[in-house]
């Protein structure tokens, strides 16, 4: 089946499948989060963005091959909120943002700085470190030599505008890197999964990026 990027709590995952990667999303939890499952297609490892809530549909999720890694994109409690219980049943190494590493009360292993690579299998996703939403947020960048990239941008970007900010200086950091670091390197075929709601494209959005600007939000 075609993948559309729409889900909702309590059913079943969309599933992208890509050459070399298959990457499993789901929406739990009060808030509606998006939790994304990648799969290299060639060892089988598993990588897990965002344990937010329903650790019961992230194990089943995840299966009995276990998970690698759980990335946490920012602070922000409706992200982490079954990484304890994801954690303590698989074994798996955490990632986060340095600088909102300290905000997560299951311990980092992995403090992640803008440019490091988080490979799952022979995959590498890079990431990139965006201040605004939080001091912290990483969106990982997965470039497909296979066709064109695509982007989990946790809270930092959506359909329709970035990432919510509450100080002026918070929303112009975060438009800053995200025309830096997203929109000003990436093409416009590249995939948006955000952390809550439908995908989007980043040719979608650009034309909408002076029209963000204008009204600071």
């Amino acid at each position: 089946m075609t993948y559309s990027g729409a889900v909702k709590v309590g059913g079943p995952a969309d599933v992208h499948e890509l050459a070399d990667l298959m990457i499993s999303k789901v929406a739990v939890g009060p808030m509606d989060n998006n939790a994304y499952l990648l799969r290299c297609r060639a060892t089988g490892e598993q990588l897990l963005i965002d344990a937010a809530a329903d650790p019961d549909t992230l194990l089943q999720l995840i299966g009995d091959d276990s998970v690698a890694g759980v990335v946490t994109t920012h602070r922000h409690g409706d992200h982490w909120q079954a990484l304890e219980d994801v954690v303590r049943a698989t074994g798996a190494r955490t990632y986060a943002g340095r600088h909102d590493a300290e905000g997560i009360p299951v311990p980092t292993d992995v403090p992640v700085d803008d440019g490091d690579t988080i490979r799952v299998g022979r995959v590498e996703l890079t990431a990139r470190h965006l201040v605004g939403h939080t001091p912290g947020s990483i969106v990982l960048v997965y470039d497909d030599p296979h066709g064109h990239p695509h982007v989990f941008t946790g809270d930092c970007l959506f359909p329709g505008g970035p990432g919510r900010t509450t100080q002026p200086d918070e929303f112009n950091s975060l438009m800053d890197g995200l025309e830096a670091k997203l929109f000003g390197v990436l093409p416009d075929e590249t995939w948006v999964y955000p952390g809550h709601g439908n995908d989007t494209t980043l040719g979608a959005e650009r034309p909408h990026l002076a029209e963000w600007r204008a009204r600071g939000w």
